[in-house]
């Protein structure tokens, strides 16, 4: 996969992730990944990954830890989204789907509302 395609990508997963910026912790932001955190989780009393976006060698790869944390999230995404998932909680892209990214964008916002509900938030 082109270098520029992964990086369109990744930007435009980020753009995503980063409207949360204000009420997450950010662990890392750098040319390859960006990753947020959110607060302490009760049952665990630990912080809590929210979700990031990664740069890997022929994909790139959206992570996000609500839906692991409350499956359920899932119930509603479609086939064409839930063929991009590679284990629970991360779903890999090697082309922009703007349709795809939409869905992104509204199951992460679904989350985060979803941590808010459930006090995992900062």
């Amino acid at each position: 996969m082109p270098e520029d395609i992964k990086k369109d990508i990744f930007i435009m997963l980020k753009t995503i992730l980063k409207h949360y910026e204000g009420q997450l912790t950010v662990v890392n932001d750098s040319e390859d990944i960006y990753y947020l955190d959110a607060g302490i989780f009760p049952k665990t009393q630990k912080v809590l990954f929210f979700g990031s976006v990664q740069i890997k060698k022929s994909y790139v790869s959206y992570h996000l830890m609500p839906v692991y944390v409350f499956p359920e999230l899932l119930q509603d995404i479609s086939s064409k989204l839930r063929k991009r998932m590679q284990g629970k909680s991360c779903f890999n892209f090697n082309r922009v789907d703007e349709s795809l990214f939409m869905e992104i964008e509204e199951l992460t916002s679904s989350a985060f509302q979803k941590y808010k509900d459930n006090n995992i938030l900062p």
